[in-house]
């Protein structure tokens, strides 16, 4: 890209931001959000597309369609997830890899508990100030894991008796990749961190565009989450 303003350049940062937080995501909603003109937006849109960053969704659609022709909806690429933040993916596969080989899955599970152990200290106390009303709890483990780079937002399940928690982007997603342990400790992490069962649908490492968790809004009683380890275990009872 050449003759960019930097106002151009901060625009198309934007928009690809909302992207990666937001999608799929439509030119219309991004408009809307960042109080541009729907031409504007279309330009960046072609530009981002030339580049490679996002692509159009081909899945199937959240929200019914409208009359007329549907209008297009955009995730963000690989390779536009790489923009949104430094990675040191390839380092950290490595010498997870070194691990595996010197102490297996035990290794590998230990080395993810005690990572999300870390990240429950932190978050704990803001979610617990957000008081006992669920979703507020949801939403405030989603401004957590947004200002650690996730780009994290709640949205409403289908039929309103769920929340949706998208993590549009994953600063691990390489080393979550070759080893799934990651994701899974994340998982149980935010099961007790809510204090509800919670269900992964799809990740990033997976080749979603979108790490997508469902949280029920139904009351439950709390549940005890199987472990990884218990899942892999390959001994008959």
């Amino acid at each position: 890209m050449t003759g960019l303003s930097d106002n151009d350049i901060g625009t198309r940062d934007r928009i690809l931001r909302l992207i990666i937080e937001k999608g799929p995501v439509t030119s219309a909603e991004l408009a809307k959000e960042l109080v541009l003109t729907a031409a504007a937006v279309r330009r960046h849109l072609a530009q981002l597309e030339i580049d490679g960053q996002i692509t159009e969704y081909e899945g199937v659609a959240s929200k019914p369609a409208r009359r007329g022709r549907p209008s297009r909806r955009y995730v963000a690429t690989g390779e536009g997830q790489a923009t949104f933040g430094d990675s040191y993916g390839d380092v950290a596969t490595q010498a997870l890899d070194f691990l595996y080989d010197s102490l297996g899955d035990d290794g590998i599970w230990k080395f993810a508990q005690q990572r999300i152990h870390g990240l429950e200290a932190r978050y704990r106390d803001a979610i617990a100030s957000s008081g006992d009303d669920l979703e507020a709890r949801a939403h405030a483990l989603a401004r957590v894991l947004t200002q650690d780079g996730y780009a994290a937002s709640i949205r409403k399940g289908p039929g309103g008796y769920t929340l949706q928690l998208c993590q549009g982007h994953c600063p691990i997603q390489e080393v979550a990749t070759a080893y799934p342990a990651m994701c899974e400790a994340e998982t149980q992490a935010f099961h007790r961190l809510l204090g509800v069962h919670v269900q992964r649908l799809a990740t990033l490492a997976g080749g979603e565009h979108v790490c997508t968790l469902t949280i029920p809004l139904v009351s439950r009683t709390r549940e005890t989450t199987p472990t990884w380890k218990d899942s892999h275990d390959t001994n008959p009872a």
